[in-house]
């Protein structure tokens, strides 16, 4: 081999080596890291935030990890507290296509068309929440709700007994067979059933609401209007009792109880399930 050559042959060895090296010195790309969904403690924050922040928090949970039990339910949850009913049905009903055994979305399922006034289309995931979970009393007070709203009385009752059997003097139970009696102008038997479900350690401003929502429409203005001041601030307080002498009005006017008392969707605070 001729000096040349050889010179060659040893500089494109020595290029070679140089780019062995070259390429094993460039660091290779970094993996791209998948989005984690929030710690516990993070998603325990929101139950506390209000419904918008929750509805943007818990659909980028669901986006993240759509088989996530929990994040589904919570934003159809905020979603129906929105007042967003058919978005939260069809969400609550799309979990359901990817995770059919999941108890909590079937009672979202109902929840959501009992608020847009369709409970007829919750029914049967109620009913098939019954059956996955018979020692719930769950699906069983909301399908009370829903047969009521169904004018299925009879149903409803049952469904009511025996979701007190399973869970006695429970007041959310109690709370919406008393607003059934309400709907259907009884207004002192509901009493009766909210004072009952007042009385209890779970009692919530809900059912204490109602109670006084069952007494304003007996005419037994001054211990509502007790409740109403006690628990909600002066200008709601104030709101709801115009709200009650509206009824009351109407009643003296010779407008059916019943009539008077359906319309109670727009006192903000009568919220069953």
């Amino acid at each position: 081999m001729s000096r040349t050559a050889a010179a060659a042959a040893t500089m494109t060895l020595a290029l070679w080596s140089l780019s062995g090296a070259v390429q094993a010195q460039t660091p290779a790309p970094a993996p791209v890291q998948a989005r984690q969904t929030a710690d516990a403690a993070t998603r325990a924050s929101y139950d506390r935030a209000d419904a918008l922040s929750r509805s943007v928090f818990w659909s980028q949970e669901q986006q993240i990890n759509p088989m996530d039990p929990v994040a589904g339910v919570k934003l159809a949850q905020a979603l129906r507290e929105m007042g967003q009913f058919d978005q939260a049905a069809e969400t609550a009903q799309g979990i359901l296509t990817v995770q059919p055994a999941n108890i909590d979305a079937m009672l979202e399922v109902g929840r959501a068309h009992i608020a847009r006034g369709q409970a007829f289309y919750g029914i049967a995931a109620l009913e098939q929440a019954r059956a996955a979970a018979p020692r719930d009393w769950r699906p069983l007070s909301l399908l009370g709700v829903a047969y009521q709203q169904v004018r299925r009385g009879d149903d409803a009752r049952a469904a009511w007994n025996e979701a007190l059997r399973l869970s006695p003097d429970n007041p959310d139970v109690l709370t919406n067979a008393a607003i059934a009696r309400m709907g259907e102008g009884d207004a002192p038997s509901a009493e009766i059933l909210l004072r009952r479900a007042a009385a209890q350690p779970g009692a919530t401003l809900k059912v204490r609401q109602n109670l006084a929502l069952s007494l304003g429409l007996q005419g037994k203005t001054a211990e509502a209007e007790a409740i109403l001041r006690r628990d909600l601030p002066p200008e709601v307080a104030d709101a709801n009792l115009r709200w009650l002498a509206e009824r009351t009005a109407a009643a003296g006017a010779s407008v059916p109880v019943a009539e008077a008392a359906g319309s109670a969707r727009t006192w903000s605070s009568l919220q069953g399930g």
